[in-house]
């Protein structure tokens, strides 16, 4: 006998949203094992205590993006989109299903204008003390590499832009050391009267942040450096190179 369902969805239910996320589902792990109100304590000097409209709480928005990291979401947008139809993705950030998820360019604009380099370095640094007192990280083989990430930048919408060269800069640098320590032992400093050489680069119109990157010999795009440094212990996981030199030993 062939059963058909009814094609009317406007029937009103009564659910509990926690029974629809299974007890083994990622996202329940990591609730368990991550205190998020560790967040409030770095980003409540960015916040207005007793003025301005109520902000969207910065836990969800870090949340949010986690789950565009950990699901390979490709956009904000997208991940907008995802957490208002996933009822696990809304189960971790708080929201019920007749809640208002919040809006991408909220997201983006936060992260954009508000959560600072600083705030971001100290959460990362907080996960990974974590993740090492945990006895999950270890520094003593580290492996370094680095990558380039394709930007989603057109390279019709590309400008020239003069900057400093970097040999320049670095000479400057050394010069100002080595008369600084002049002056210290009562020595004349050096002089340099070569004016900055500088270099012309091209820069993406609408991401100035990317470089362009040559694949070969004739195709090019606009990219991103990403240099990671990975540990060998319990699988391989990536972390800033910079961070390696401030890992308790």
């Amino acid at each position: 006998m062939i059963e058909k369902k009814p094609k009317d969805m406007r029937q009103l239910e009564m659910i509990s949203i926690e029974e629809f996320v299974p007890k083994d589902h990622l996202l329940r792990k990591i609730t368990k094992a991550v205190d998020f109100d560790k967040i409030y304590d770095f980003v409540e000097d960015l916040y207005c205590l007793d003025n301005g409209r109520p902000g969207v709480d910065p836990v969800v928005l870090f949340k949010m993006v986690l789950i565009q990291h950990l699901y390979g979401i490709p956009s904000l947008r997208k991940t907008e989109e995802e957490v208002k139809m996933n009822i696990a993705y809304r189960w971790f950030c708080g929201y019920l299903l007749n809640e208002q998820t919040p809006h991408f360019s909220t997201l983006s604009r936060n992260f954009k204008h508000r959560f600072n380099e600083e705030v971001v370095e100290k959460i990362f640094f907080w996960i990974l003390s974590e993740i090492n007192r945990a006895g999950y990280l270890s520094p003593e083989a580290v492996f370094i590499d680095g990558t380039h990430i394709k930007a989603n930048a057109n390279m019709k919408k590309a400008v020239k832009k003069a900057v400093p060269d970097a040999a320049k800069v670095y000479e400057e640098q050394l010069l100002k050391e080595i008369n600084e320590d002049r002056e210290n032992h009562g020595k004349k400093p050096f002089d340099d009267d070569k004016a900055p050489k500088e270099k012309e680069v091209m820069t993406s119109a609408t991401d100035p942040e990317c470089g362009v990157f040559h694949k070969g010999e004739h195709k090019k795009c606009f990219a991103y450096t990403a240099q990671t440094a990975c540990d060998t212990l319990r699988g391989v996981r990536t972390v800033p190179r910079e961070v390696c030199a401030n890992l308790p030993q």
